[in-house]
């Protein structure tokens, strides 16, 4: 069996499982390409990328270029001597130069079942959207973003209250499985190449922070649908009396209403209530006022009893 010397470009835990998929499999990760450390957590000390961290448990050289059109970024992968370059989620567009350097090009692990939601933020472009499946495509990275002839797909439901994390998690999983598959075929011989249908291409930009700060006038499952995708990352916001609140979860509900969409109804048991524009009924569950720790919505009561009649605002 032919075995490949791989390097891997990625940077946060999604692409973690494939990496770790790879050193188990019959290929050599001769690499790993990460985006550089960044601070975090209240100290704002320098963190190591979860992928740095896992090539550091196999031992593995990490590459962490500031630009990546640097020459000595583009010599040291030049003297890997690569067979193939694998991307998961690096952060970053790689240049048409550095695409050319491994002998069989490079593939990327997306997201999303491409040619649909070709771009940044395709996992939480698909929730907020309110689809019910998703998957991975195995694709050849090209120069267009995300447009590469597709060598493999595998499909992943979305349930009605899956969040971004919990489905991202799934895919991970599943790409994992899907690379090393493919990364086989590469060594074997050329594995069919299915080109996209361009035509039919739809696009996940970047999730920005103000997205957060939604109109609570809209219809339950749409306020459900973007609580559900906005996660990790900015979250839904808005501001309950005076007081600014993130919401983490929220699931509708059966009962109906005639209120103003955003209008705060009477509390029911371990929920608070917001009517919808379509008249259906959003149960918010768990919510964090700033600054504060996650609770549930009927320790949020007890501390911020909410009229009823009272209009949740964009914060």
């Amino acid at each position: 069996m032919v075995s490949l010397r791989i390097i891997y470009f990625g940077t946060p835990q999604f692409a973690v499982p494939a990496l770790e998929a790879l050193f188990g499999s019959r290929h050599e990760v001769v690499a790993v390409v990460s985006q550089p450390d960044r601070p975090r957590g209240r100290g704002h000390n320098l963190q190591p990328t979860p992928t740095k961290l896992a090539a550091a448990r196999h031992a593995v050289p990490v590459l962490q270029p500031t630009r990546l059109r640097e020459a000595a970024f583009f010599s040291a992968v030049a003297a890997l001597q690569p067979d193939l370059g694998v991307v998961a989620a690096y952060g970053r567009i790689l240049p048409d130069a550095l695409l050319e350097l491994p002998r069989l090009g490079m593939i990327n692990i997306h997201g999303s079942l491409l040619p649909k939601y070709r771009g940044a933020a395709p996992v939480h472009r698909a929730v907020i959207a309110g689809e019910r499946e998703t998957g991975i495509s195995i694709m050849r990275v090209v120069s267009e973003l995300d447009a590469g002839p597709v060598f493999a797909y595998a499909r992943q439901s979305i349930g009605p209250d899956d969040r971004t994390p919990e489905i991202e998690r799934a895919l991970s999983t599943l790409g994992a499985a899907l690379v090393v598959t493919v990364a086989d075929s590469l060594a074997d011989g050329r594995p069919p190449e299915a080109p996209q249908n361009h035509a039919e291409a739809t696009y996940a930009t970047k999730i920005e922070k103000h997205e957060g700060a939604i109109d609570w006038d809209q219809p339950a499952i749409r306020l459900h649908d973007l609580i559900r995708g906005l996660q990790p990352w900015p979250l839904v916001s808005g501001c309950f009396g005076p007081m600014r609140c993130l919401v983490h979860r929220a699931m509708p509900g059966a009962e109906t209403t005639s209120e103003k969409g955003g209008t705060i109804l009477t509390a029911g048991a371990g929920a608070l209530p917001v009517a919808g524009s379509d008249g259906r009924v959003l149960q918010i569950l768990e919510l964090q006022p700033e600054g504060k720790r996650t609770m549930n919505a009927r320790d949020f009561l007890a501390g911020h009893p909410l009229p009823r009649g009272s209009r949740i605002e964009r914060a």
